[in-house]
Parts: structure tokens; C-alpha cells; sequence
């Protein structure tokens, strides 16, 4: 095969010939068209894109693995980058291994799972610490709020209607074996439901044996206060105060101007706008404010429907709390000047609730469903609609016109 060359060019010279010069060489691929390009590579000759990619296979990809492999050598990781990348693998195969042991940690153990499943109960003490801390979390944040079963309050209940007792002021039926936390368990015939809290188990006493002077006019308004607080803090317990005697008093103490302080309103409107202040207060706003208090307003009114009876009940549910907190104090060792402070605040508080409930049994039926209708009326003046879009209250003392007792925005 014939070359014909008349050039003296060099293989170095332009990549693209122009065939209109003196120098004509014939593609070295389909031999058929002068060559107009040149391979970066072998500097062969081609003529088009066809002949370029089939003038040589192994030219071609020889051509891009010297270009990888170039590549590759330029990033070779030099030792600081090595141990970066090592620190690296090291701290991720750490935190896989922490988070393993989190999740074993965050499991039940098999033997507290039997103790669940065999209907034991379960002690904080066989939690893990990891589950510890979660049960922590959940409880601030109010997880496990939505696992507790709302608390239906017992003198909403039909069977609040139907309270009897005796004209002494004792249970229509008594427990055969009398123990402290004992309800009794009575049968469908109409009579006291086990959801009520029992009456007395003795007498009550005349209010004649019990102070040698008339009892004080205001006593109906102190009523008001004492309902208030034990509604509240029933409320407050989701109606469990026996699972914390000591801490339920304390409310009831710190709820109650009666009770807590000595107070003595003199006015309906003064008893409310204490328990009302004392409700949005810092320590117990987050049980709602002044609406979860105008709902216990409402639950004040329902007592006092319900009748001497049902208060009857209320009060000595009241006394046993305090008496509870009472033995319960007895067993803790706070200091002592505090323990004899607060014993002396409940045996004061018992003795008034005990004075109320036997002042209680001796009123007319008919009392209770006027002072009801007296707290709605003053519940409802209190709300100032006009122009009340926040929802404001306005508490104002009968004795001072327009002093503002308690306003929330």
C-alpha cells in the first residue's frame, strides 16, 4: 500500500489539515479520505469521529486508565488525613456500640417482665437507669398523661343523688370489720354506692356539746371555702389522695383561708376570690387558672344540690385525709420544728372540719340549694362581659365598691 507524502510537517504541527494546501495525507484508518485530525495519543491520522473510535481500541481506553490512574495518585491521602479518617471510623463505631447499650438499657429485663406479666407490681427500683431517665422525661413533659384514666369525680355520679344516712349522721350500713381504709361495699338496693366516700362510723355529736357559744353566722361561708379546696385537691390527685395523704393536706392547707391560715371570710365573694387567687397563683396555674377555678366553682354548686347528706360525706372524706397525713407524718423525720408546726396546722384543721360536719347534719335541707343558687348568682356577676374578650374576671368585695379582688387577662 502507497503513501504518498509531500510535506515536510512534522507530526507535531496542527491537528486539522486544510486540504485545499499542498500537503495531503490520506486517513491511516478507512484509507479513503484525507486525514483532517490527528490522535493526541499515537498521532495517527483520521479523517472523521467514526474512524477516531475505531483507529484504535486499545489506544482509547489505554488512553483513559493512564488519565484515571494519574487521578487517583494525585489524591492519595497523605498520614494527617489518614488518621482523620480514622478518628472518624472510630468515634462512629462508639456511638454504634452507645447506641446498642441505650437500647438494651431501654428494655425491660426479662426478670421484670415476669414480675409484670405474674401480676406483681412494679418498683421504681427495677427500672434500668436509662429507663429512668425516660420515665423522668415522659412524666415532665406529660407523656404519660394520655395512659391515666380520667378521674370521673363521685359527686357527679347518679348514684350522689340517692346519699342517705342516719339521723345521727352514721352510715345506713355499717362494715362488720371496722378498718381505716376500708369502703364498705353495699348492695344494689338503693343504697350508698361504694364510688361515695362513707360517713361516720359514730354519732355525731350536738353542736350545743361541742362549743358553749352559738356558732357563728358565717359558717356557711367557710363551708364554701372547705368544699373549694377539698374539690380542688381531689381534682388535683385525679381523686387518688391516699397515694400522697401528706401532700393532698397541704393543698387543702394552702387552698383554704379556713383551714390554712384561720382565715374568716365574711362574704361569699371574699370565700371565692381567695380559692380563686390561690388557683392561678404560680404553684397551681398549671392546672389551668381561672377556668379550671370557675369549673370547681361549679363543683362547690353541685355539692351544696346535692344536700346535707352529701356534704356530710364530703367532710368526713376531708378528715380522713387530714388524719392520714397525720400518721404519715408521724413516720417521716423532718425537722423537728417543722414536723410540730404542720401537725399543729392539721389537728387544728381536723377539729374544724370535725365542728363543721356535725354543724352540717344539723341544718335544714333547705339551706344548702340557697347558698348553691347565692354562688352561681355571684359567679355570674362577677364575669364582666361587657367588652370582655380576654376572658377577664373581676372579683369585687361587697364591703368596698369597686375594689378589684382578683383579675386575670
Amino acid at each position: 500500500m502507497a503513501e504518498t507524502i509531500i510535506t515536510s510537517e512534522t507530526p507535531s504541527s496542527s491537528s486539522q489539515m486544510n486540504p485545499s494546501s499542498s500537503s495531503h495525507i490520506i486517513c491511516r484508518v478507512c484509507q479513503k479520505q484525507f486525514s483532517q485530525y490527528t490522535c493526541p495519543r499515537c498521532n495517527s491520522r483520521y479523517c472523521s469521529l467514526n474512524c477516531y473510535k475505531s483507529h484504535s481500541l486499545y489506544c482509547t481506553e489505554s488512553f483513559m486508565r493512564e488519565n484515571v490512574v494519574e487521578e487517583l495518585q494525585r489524591l492519595q491521602p497523605d498520614d494527617g488525613t489518614k488518621q482523620k479518617m480514622l478518628d472518624i471510623l472510630k468515634r462512629f463505631h462508639s456511638e454504634e456500640e452507645m447506641d446498642i447499650m441505650n437500647e438494651d438499657d431501654a428494655t425491660l429485663s426479662e426478670e421484670t417482665i415476669q414480675k409484670f406479666l405474674s401480676g406483681d407490681q412494679l418498683n421504681y427500683d427495677d427500672l434500668s437507669a436509662e429507663q429512668k431517665k425516660r420515665l423522668q422525661r415522659a412524666l415532665i413533659s406529660g407523656e404519660l398523661s394520655k395512659f391515666i384514666e380520667p378521674w370521673d369525680p363521685w359527686w357527679l355520679k347518679p348514684s350522689a343523688r340517692t346519699i342517705s344516712l342516719s339521723l345521727d349522721g352514721t352510715q345506713l350500713v355499717q362494715p362488720l370489720i371496722k378498718q381505716e381504709t376500708v369502703i364498705s361495699k353495699q348492695d344494689d338496693t338503693g343504697s350508698q354506692s361504694r364510688d361515695i366516700p362513707p360517713g361516720p362510723e359514730i354519732p355525731l355529736p350536738p353542736v350545743s356539746k361541742l362549743s358553749s357559744t352559738e356558732p357563728s353566722p358565717l359558717l356557711a361561708i367557710h363551708l364554701v371555702d372547705m368544699i373549694y379546696s377539698y374539690c380542688f385537691t381531689l381534682r388535683l390527685y385525679n381523686g387518688d389522695w391516699l397515694s400522697d395523704a401528706i401532700g393532698s393536706a397541704m393543698v387543702i392547707l394552702s387552698i383554704s383561708t379556713v383551714l390554712g391560715l384561720g382565715g374568716q371570710p365574711e362574704t361569699v365573694m371574699e370565700a371565692m376570690s381567695y380559692c380563686l387567687e390561690q388557683t392561678c397563683s404560680p404553684d397551681y396555674r398549671h392546672m389551668g387558672g381561672l377556668q379550671f377555678g370557675l369549673g370547681l366553682l361549679d363543683d362547690v354548686v353541685s355539692l351544696l344540690y346535692l344536700g346535707g347528706c352529701a356534704l356530710v360525706c364530703l367532710l368526713c372524706d376531708l378528715q380522713r385525709l387530714i388524719q392520714a397525713a397525720e400518721r404519715e407524718l408521724k413516720l417521716e423525720k423532718p425537722r423537728k420544728s417543722k414536723r410540730v408546726e404542720i401537725r399543729s396546722k392539721l389537728k387544728l384543721a381536723e377539729r374544724k372540719t370535725f365542728f363543721m360536719m356535725c354543724w352540717v347534719h344539723e341544718q335544714p335541707a333547705a339551706a344548702w340549694a340557697s347558698l348553691g343558687a347565692i354562688i352561681k348568682a355571684e359567679k355570674g356577676s362577677a364575669m364582666d362581659y361587657g367588652g370582655n374578650k380576654g376572658g377577664a374576671l373581676k372579683m369585687e368585695n361587697k364591703t368596698s365598691m369597686s375594689k378589684v379582688m382578683i383579675e386575670e387577662i
